[in-house]
């Protein structure tokens, strides 16, 4: 069937601010180290809405997070075969590679990194662990310096770790993640979501809208917290962070957008998920080269992120089911846009596209 189609249904950019669902997408060609996937679901990412409004990308096909099955493979992929369930993460609005990105009936993921979905584990909830798994990696392990999971701790590696945002669907990921790796959490989210987080293993949880949270946090870790990772990455989430961290110089401060935090003794770094694809790509008026150590270490915390997926140890993000596939994308773009979606990934099913709109 696939041989015989030319063209597909996708979500691409069409201009700054607008992205629209069209019929005669091009079907994407198999690279060499590429797989071809049929994906059967997609969730949304802030990132999905913010290329389409910040970074020029014409003519790109839109999303990140599939989960779906491999229908071909390049003749230099090893770790996967037709038949596969796999989930992940693309690069969407891609200007480099346009035909790359998620919200489509057949898609290109990169051969190595990406996972293979568990018996058992549903399409809806696969869908929404590849952007994050990926971010994880890169900032709980590769930036901050955490132990693997498994793996003895440090003498010289701090105890604990705020996670600011725990209630995303990346921060329910990382507190996870810590306590795996022997952390102590403390994390921050509204106060309705603080039975979820707890279950997920947070230590101790503090209200963000709170006038004095980053202080009470500072009093709580006695002067002494060391580490954060900012799931949000806004202006108001750095300078919590750094109220929180230790009033002493040495601390590390990690986060997802181009964000430093505003005390220069402070340690910034920040990851994006895209390096994980091995390729230069482009950011704005800016061309970003391919990090070869970040696909290193993104290939050995994939074979881990494996282990644990399957052993059960990982709980999914919470999820809302949406109508209507692809077409529906357009929708959750802009509740995304308007700040509307809480403590849940807004999950689509692609055969439930209209063939008319």
């Amino acid at each position: 069937m696939v041989a015989r189609l030319r063209t597909q249904m996708a979500v691409v950019t069409q201009g700054p601010n607008q992205a629209g669902l069209v019929t005669d997408r091009p079907m994407p060609r198999l690279r060499d180290d590429y797989l071809l996937v049929k994906p059967v679901t997609v969730a949304l990412n802030p990132t999905d809405w913010k290329h389409i409004d910040f970074v020029p990308s014409n003519g790109c096909t839109v999303g990140c997070d599939f989960a779906g099955v491999v229908e071909a493979v390049g003749p230099k992929v090893t770790m996967f075969q037709p038949g596969d369930r796999v989930l992940g993460l693309t690069h969407g609005c891609n200007a480099i590679e346009p035909e790359d990105g998620a919200f489509a009936q057949y898609i290109m993921a990169k051969g190595e990194g990406q996972v293979k979905i568990p018996d058992g584990m549903s399409w809806e909830d696969a869908c929404t662990v590849g952007v994050g798994f990926t971010t994880i990696g890169q900032s709980l392990y590769q930036a901050l310096g955490l132990p693997l999971p498994g793996k003895p701790r440090s003498p010289t590696t701090p105890r604990t770790i705020l996670i600011y945002g725990g209630s995303t669907a990346t921060g329910t990921l990382a507190i996870q993640c810590a306590k795996l790796s022997g952390m102590e959490v403390v994390t921050t989210c509204s106060a309705s979501n603080f039975d979820m987080v707890k279950q997920l293993g947070a230590d101790v949880v503090f209200d963000y809208t709170k006038p004095n949270a980053a202080a009470e946090i500072r009093k709580y870790t006695k002067d002494g917290l060391k580490l954060c990772f900012d799931t949000v990455a806004m202006a108001a989430s750095a300078q919590f962070c750094a109220e929180a961290l230790t009033s002493k110089a040495g601390g590390r401060y990690h986060t997802l957008q181009e964000l430093r935090c505003p005390r220069r003794d402070v340690r910034s770094t920040v990851s994006m998920a895209y390096t994980a694809v091995g390729e230069a790509y482009i950011m704005g008026p800016r061309k970003m080269p391919a990090k070869p150590n970040d696909v290193k270490h993104h290939l050995l915390w994939q074979a881990i992120f494996q282990d644990l997926l399957n052993q059960g140890k990982i709980k999914t993000h919470p999820i809302s089911k949406q109508p209507y596939g692809l077409k529906g994308v357009l929708n959750g773009l802009d509740l995304l846009r308007e700040n509307k979606v809480r403590g849940q990934k807004l999950v689509y099913r692609v055969d439930e596209t209209p063939h008319q709109f």
